[in-house]
């Protein structure tokens, strides 16, 4: 791929508080494009001159039309697509023009698949599902999320293709980033536990093969979707961090960034759920935790970092940034620290 436009491109950023959606906003923005945010509008944009918004309720076919309604953009990132819903009623908005989309999917795609075979490639995704789990377990919002954005994936093909509009789904691991400590904040998870001294659950030791993905590298690439360079053939795409990596190694660079000594107590899955702890005490672990094959975008050009680039201003703009809420799990810290006594590890 070629290098981005240089002619100001009038884009439109459905989504504008979150991680990503921030992510490309400065990168469109520092490459001197005019951005569009549709948002709800709870939280203020940064001041910039090439930066405006539009209030919308992405649920509301009503909101989104008032909003958008004789629109054209010449490119448009959704970051707000959840279902097939979403999709259609974008494309219902009466003379809405999105030029190039890209809607931003997950590699919950290809959990929800019978068939588990990671890092997955883009094929992967067309597996049959596994059944619904029990309603109000874990493993059944996971299955709702990943269902979901397969919907929205079927819609984004069938309404993009009714409508000529050049589309692709681009498929994200769980992602990294400077401003994380006030979204999931599961990296403030781990970091919370590593500072305050105490011994640290390490499910299966740790070997559980990770990949991730840094926000910046994810507005970077969408970037470069922007123009001029050819459409992909592909109607969907993995981007990911080049290599995987254990959690453990994971978590060691994530320590030494911070000035830690981390103290890591393994614990199996079968200790973490007869504790009640399985779903609590460790982002990034089990069964949900996708791990995508990147290998087309890179061949694309789109480059991704590993977590030895990326990780040192990640952490460090988590433990230098706002203070962060402490992540849900480590209300029930002191059970962790229990169990690890009781393992005598």
């Amino acid at each position: 791929m070629t290098s981005p436009n240089t002619t100001p491109l009038r884009v439109l950023l459905l989504g504008g508080s979150g991680l990503l959606s921030g992510a490309a906003r400065e990168a469109f923005l520092a490459a001197g494009h005019a951005v569009t945010v549709v948002s709800r509008g709870s939280r203020p944009l940064p001041p910039h001159k090439n930066l405006s918004a539009l209030r919308a309720d992405r649920h509301d076919a009503a909101s989104l039309a008032a909003a958008l309604n004789g629109r054209s953009f010449d490119f448009t990132a959704d970051f707000l697509a959840y279902d097939a819903g979403d999709v259609e009623r974008l494309f219902a908005v009466p003379g809405f023009a999105p030029g190039r989309l890209v809607l931003i999917s997950t590699g919950q795609v290809y959990l929800v698949g019978e068939q588990q075979r990671p890092p997955f490639s883009e094929a992967d995704s067309d597996t049959p599902a596994i059944p619904e789990p029990a309603p109000g377990t874990r493993d059944w919002h996971n299955w709702v999320y990943g269902m979901g954005k397969r919907a929205a994936e079927g819609a984004l093909a069938r309404e993009s293709a009714a409508h000529g509009v050049p589309s692709l789904a681009l498929r994200l691991p769980v992602v990294q980033g400077e401003q994380d400590g006030q979204n999931s904040r599961r990296l403030w998870a781990w970091l919370q536990r590593l500072r305050d001294g105490g011994p640290v659950l390490l499910p299966d030791g740790g070997t559980q093969p990770v990949r991730f993905v840094y926000a910046g590298d994810v507005g970077a690439a969408l970037l470069r979707l922007a123009g001029p360079a050819p459409w992909p053939a592909l109607p969907a795409l993995n981007l990911a961090q080049p290599v995987e990596c254990s959690l453990r190694e994971f978590l060691e660079q994530a320590a030494a960034c911070a000035g830690l000594s981390p103290c890591f107590v393994p614990v199996s899955a079968g200790e973490l759920e007869a504790a009640g702890l399985d779903g609590a005490c460790a982002p990034y672990w089990g069964r949900w935790c996708s791990r995508l094959d990147p290998s087309a975008a890179l061949a694309l050009g789109l480059r991704t970092r590993g977590p030895a680039e990326y990780l040192p201003g990640v952490v460090r703009a988590h433990l230098e940034g706002p203070p962060a809420p402490p992540h849900e799990g480590y209300a029930r810290r002191a059970e962790e620290i229990a169990l690890a006594a009781k393992l005598g590890r």
